[in-house]
């Protein structure tokens, strides 16, 4: 699906540590991606949805250097993959955090 705007319409929720007029929508898609996963509401994941497509969404949240497990567990639900497509997935069984007493 081709971008049919020149940015999504998403809220400052999960951007509030950057200045969105600054973002380059199209060069960080995988950023944008990453942040609205993490912590965009609803309604910003429904415009990710259409302003870069579904397949775009899925194959760079594949890619994302890190995300929860619940945003790693809504991405296998919605798209239909697991858990080990992930990068991030990977990275966090190799770094096992230590046991907390």
């Amino acid at each position: 699906m081709e971008q049919n705007q020149h940015k999504p319409n998403l809220s400052n929720q999960a951007f509030w540590d950057v200045d969105m007029n600054k973002i380059d929508y199209k060069k960080n898609a995988r950023f944008v991606i990453e942040k609205v996963l993490e912590r965009g509401t609803h309604q910003d994941f429904l415009n990710l949805m259409q302003f870069y497509g579904s397949d775009q969404v899925k194959e760079l949240a594949k890619q994302a250097n890190w995300l929860s497990d619940l945003s790693i567990n809504f991405c296998c639900k919605l798209f239909n993959i697991r858990p080990q497509d992930f990068k991030c997935y990977e990275k966090k069984q190799l770094n096992r955090e230590h046991w907390n007493f």
